[in-house]
């Protein structure tokens, strides 16, 4: 059976709207409705407020199907300098205040490389000349660019065309074929299944991954062995 994994997922309340996914329960209860095994999850503390509150929040969560996200912020001010000991991060710099392209940022990226840990990046977080240049550094970390949309569908194609250390999770790419585009012009390897909720809907992706005109293995990566690669198999 394909294991299905939610590479893009938050935890906890919302400051705009009362969702299932407020708690541990709640969210897990979403998993099992739309038969999602397992979810790679920040927490909206994190995203939405302070990181280091959040990250704490990630520490408290039992359900072995939760796999924890911490969300970074570099510099002296931030999170601290990364240590490793989570397979993948998330970043938001926009929402956080801190330039891609700084000394500080520089730094944590190069750790992140040499650690192995890869990156979840919201598309609308960073310009494509930053994601340029933090791909074409030496070493770059693996990123996932999440919410990318139809309208940047010709800068992710170019993004990818350039840096093979890119992915991109299926939020939103839910246009006509649009996964399958992607899978067939760089890779079903380079594509994940996310959902980006619950800011955004999950029940159409994972429909949409029930549906995906691809070969079974294909679908397989994507639906799954994709995260769990990034992932080392778990959290």
């Amino acid at each position: 059976m394909t294991a299905v994994v939610d590479i893009n997922r938050t935890l906890g309340p919302l400051p705009h709207d009362d969702v299932p996914s407020r708690d541990e329960t709640g969210l897990v209860t979403e998993l099992d409705r739309l038969r999602i095994d397992a979810a790679c999850v920040s927490h909206s503390y994190a995203v939405h407020g302070d990181p280091r509150d959040g990250n704490a929040e990630l520490t408290r969560v039992a359900d072995p199907r939760l796999w924890p996200v911490p969300v970074l912020v570099p510099g002296p001010l931030g999170t601290g300098p990364w240590a490793g000991g989570a397979p993948l991060v998330r970043l938001c710099p926009r929402r956080h205040g801190w330039a891609v392209t700084g000394p500080h940022a520089r730094e944590l990226f190069a750790g992140l490389a040499a650690s192995g840990t890869a990156v979840l990046l919201p598309f609308d977080e960073v310009t494509t000349g930053e994601v340029h240049r933090l791909a074409a550094a030496v070493p770059a970390p693996r990123v996932v660019l999440t919410g990318t949309g139809y309208r940047a569908l010709r800068q992710l194609a170019e993004l990818l065309d350039a840096h093979p250390s890119l992915y991109v999770d299926t939020s939103t790419l839910c246009g006509h074929r649009q996964v399958e585009w992607v899978a067939e012009h760089y890779g079903a390897h380079r594509v994940l299944f996310g959902t980006g909720a619950p800011v955004t809907d999950d029940a159409g992706p994972r429909h949409l991954l029930d549906t995906l005109d691809l070969p079974a293995h294909d679908t397989a990566l994507i639906a799954g062995g994709n995260a769990l690669e990034l992932m080392g198999g778990g959290p």
